[in-house]
C-alpha cells in the first residue's frame, strides 16, 4: 500500500507541473525537443527563447547535426517524462522511437506532442520541416530552409553518366535503394551500387560481395575516426588501387533536414574530384 500511495503522489505531482495548453492557434511559448534531428531544425525555424530544452544526443559531436556551441546554449534532457514536464513545455517534439511509457505519460498530462517520422526522401524531409516550422509558428522560416536545401541539390547535379558508389559504415552497414542517402547519391551523379546487390533499405553487405563487384567510389563512414577495420583488409587494400575512398562523416547519415546541405556538399566535391581525374 505504501508503494502504491507514493506512486499516486508522484503522478499527482507531475500533473500539477503540467503546463496549461496555449490559446487555440497561438504559437507555443516553450518547446522541448527530445529528438536530436528536430533539434537541428528548431535552430533555424524557432526563436531561441522558444526552445526550452533539446535532446542530450545533440551534445555528441560525432552524431549531432548542430555544433557544440549551439547545443551548449540550451538545457539538455535525456527524454524522461519527469525531465520534460519539469521544463514546463506547451509543445514536445519527440522521435517515433521514444519509449511508449514516456508518450503515454505526456499525453496523460495534457502536453501537446508531435512525433515526426524518419524521412526516407528529400520530399518527406521538406514536408517535415514545414510541419515543425508551422508548429512553432514560423512557417516562413521553414520555406527559407527548404529553399536552401533546393539550392544545394541544384548545385550538386552534374552531367555525365552515373558513377557506381557505395556508402559504407563499420560492419558493412549500407543504405539501400529506398533511403534518403540513396537519393542524395543519385542527385550528386552517383549510382548506388547497393541496388545492384539487391538491397532496398539499410542492410549489411558481406565483404565478398564488395570484392566481387566493387564501386568506383567508396564513402567510408568509419574512416574519419579510423574505426572501419574493413579498409585495412588486404582484399580491400587491393581494390583501393582502382577505387576512390572518401570520408563521409557519421552525422550526415543521422538526420535529414539541414544535414542534406552538408551531405550534398561532400558528395558533389567527390564527384567533381573524380571528373577531374578522368
Amino acid at each position: 500500500m505504501k508503494a502504491e500511495h507514493l506512486y499516486r503522489l508522484a503522478g499527482a505531482a507531475l500533473l500539477a507541473l503540467a503546463p496549461a495548453p496555449p490559446a487555440l492557434g497561438a504559437a507555443p511559448v516553450r518547446v522541448v525537443s527530445i529528438n536530436p534531428c528536430v533539434d537541428a531544425i528548431l535552430m533555424h525555424v524557432a526563436d531561441p527563447s522558444q526552445i526550452a530544452g533539446i535532446s542530450h544526443y545533440s551534445s555528441d559531436p560525432r552524431a549531432s547535426s548542430i555544433t557544440p556551441a549551439q547545443a551548449a546554449r540550451f538545457v539538455a534532457t535525456s527524454g524522461t517524462a519527469e525531465e520534460v514536464v519539469a521544463l514546463a513545455p506547451d509543445l514536445v517534439i519527440a522521435s517515433p522511437h521514444v519509449a511508449p511509457s514516456t508518450v503515454a505519460a505526456l499525453r496523460r498530462m495534457g502536453v501537446r506532442l508531435l512525433q515526426p517520422g524518419v524521412p526516407a526522401s528529400v520530399a518527406e524531409s521538406q514536408r517535415q520541416i514545414m510541419e515543425i516550422a508551422g508548429a512553432v509558428g514560423h512557417a516562413d522560416r521553414g520555406e527559407r530552409l527548404n529553399a536552401r536545401i533546393d539550392a544545394a541539390l541544384r548545385g550538386a547535379r552534374t552531367a555525365g553518366p552515373a558513377v557506381p558508389a557505395l556508402i559504407w559504415q563499420g560492419g558493412g552497414l549500407v543504405p539501400g535503394e529506398n533511403t534518403l542517402a540513396s537519393e542524395l547519391l543519385r542527385t550528386a551523379g552517383f549510382h548506388n551500387l547497393s541496388r545492384d546487390y539487391g538491397l532496398k533499405d539499410w542492410d549489411v553487405l558481406p565483404l565478398e560481395h564488395l570484392v566481387a563487384r566493387p564501386p568506383a567510389v567508396l564513402f567510408s563512414v568509419g574512416a574519419l575516426r579510423g574505426e572501419d577495420r574493413m579498409l585495412g583488409h588486404p582484399a580491400v587494400k587491393r581494390l583501393a588501387r582502382d577505387m576512390a575512398v572518401h570520408r563521409f562523416p557519421e552525422r550526415l547519415l543521422q538526420c535529414a533536414g539541414l544535414t542534406i546541405i552538408d551531405a550534398m556538399t561532400t558528395l558533389a566535391a567527390a564527384r567533381r574530384q573524380l571528373a577531374r581525374q578522368r
